[in-house]
């Protein structure tokens, strides 16, 4: 364990002084550091800090799960694996392919923690998928009395409904099993369309593929479309006419390419930068983008960040952004060394009028008041959490700010 070590996020927005980072190498130590730090202050349990959110800060103990990696059991019968929660999404792949498995879904940015993956919804896109946490069917955490809990829809189904995301508000994850799949590929295409003619192709486009997401650039007001389809390792692609782009557009479009489906979901990211995304009906999202997209335009034209279009299938965890609605998230972007606040302001007053609910892990100032209304199991999940953490030991300045009115 060390003291007085500043922690940053993963773009800088974030930055605290916890009293005490430890780094415990069993589940055992992890009771062992909760039932010692009953009288310091918060607990929080930071994954690879790709929150642009404060979830992770403390002046307290900050505890990291990276010496909790790895497959700890593989059902070959159900196509179910339990994984040790520190493990990173771009480590699982290739263990789960020797299990002949794959997650039915991934994000575009693979180096979450899984555990940090689950806790804040973090998803990928696709009409008929849903975000991470519903490949959930199982959860062990500790409390904040250093109890082991596990969790499922048959075993304390109240917590788990609550647990499966839970900002860490409820205790700290060791072990997540996870609903997989028979291994599969995917053959990724790209293309550019003008933006009139994405909005007027996007129902046929959303429907017509296993994954369909765009990216609207602002500088050339063209969507970069991206789909993603299962395809058969043994056969030849079919490649489409490819033209390289000039300009912006270069770095969205490219040949034709299939792989094992966990190499194919993710993007590489080599510009780090700050984000704000918002879950709104799916029946809102071209509405609530063609406003966005005239906000950029005429308040904020210096902004050259796309603004990303991505599906989620409606689903029943107590907070999930996707909660009983199919749903359309639309994530915002500034580069982490220019100034953002005015900038994403502006884009979360237009969410607020369509009822948007925020990613759990990207910027937003939403408070509890904010946040009772959007989400019908509110009360419900604030019941489960102070009964596990009563003395609110997981809670830091931002969570008391979204969960204690």
């Amino acid at each position: 364990m060390s003291s007085a070590t500043t922690w940053v996020n993963w773009s800088g927005s974030v930055i605290c002084t916890p009293g005490h980072i430890a780094a415990p190498q069993s589940e055992v130590a992890i009771q062992t550091l909760v039932r010692a730090a009953h009288d310091q202050g918060s607990i929080r349990v930071v994954g690879s800090g790709h929150s642009f959110t404060s979830l992770c800060a403390t002046e307290d103990l900050l505890l990291t799960l990276d010496g909790l990696q790895g497959l700890v059991a593989v059902d070959p019968a159900t196509h179910q694996a339990t994984v040790w929660a520190g493990t990173k999404l771009h480590a699982l792949g290739d263990p789960l392919w020797a299990q002949r498995l794959a997650q039915a879904n991934l994000g575009d940015i693979d180096r979450q923690s899984l555990a940090g993956a689950i806790s804040t919804g973090t998803h990928g896109t696709g009409p008929t998928l849903g975000n991470l946490s519903t490949q959930v069917v199982g959860l062990r955490l500790v409390t904040a009395t250093g109890e082991i809990i596990d969790c499922s829809a048959s075993c304390e189904p109240e917590i788990f409904k609550a647990a499966q995301v839970s900002l860490g508000a409820l205790g700290i994850l060791t072990q997540i099993t996870l609903q997989c799949q028979p291994a599969y590929h995917l053959c990724e295409r790209t293309w550019v369309v003008p933006f009139d003619q994405c909005l007027a192709e996007l129902d046929e486009q959303i429907a017509a593929n296993r994954h369909f997401e765009f990216f609207w650039v602002p500088e050339v007001d063209a969507c970069a479309m991206k789909a993603l389809n299962p395809a058969d390792p043994a056969s030849p692609l079919t490649a489409h006419r490819w033209e390289p782009p000039t300009g912006r557009l270069a770095r969205y479009v490219g040949p034709e390419r299939s792989d094992r489906s966990y190499r194919i979901f993710p993007a590489e990211r080599t510009l780090k930068f700050n984000e704000i995304e918002f879950a709104v009906s799916a029946a809102s999202g071209p509405e609530c983008l063609c406003e966005l997209r005239q906000l950029m335009q005429r308040r904020h034209p210096q902004v050259a960040w796309p603004i990303e279009y991505r599906t989620l299938a409606a689903d029943e965890l107590w907070l999930s952004p996707a909660y009983g609605r199919a749903t359309v998230t639309i994530s915002l972007h500034q580069g982490a060394e220019l100034p953002y606040y005015a900038f994403f302001a502006d884009v979360e007053a237009v969410f607020r009028n369509h009822s948007g609910r925020p990613h759990w892990g990207k910027c937003h100032t939403h408070t509890a008041r904010d946040l009772a209304p959007l989400y019908p199991q509110w009360a419900a999940f604030q019941t489960v959490r102070q009964e596990l953490d009563p003395m609110g030991r997981f809670l830091n300045a931002h969570l008391r700010q979204l969960f204690c009115p």
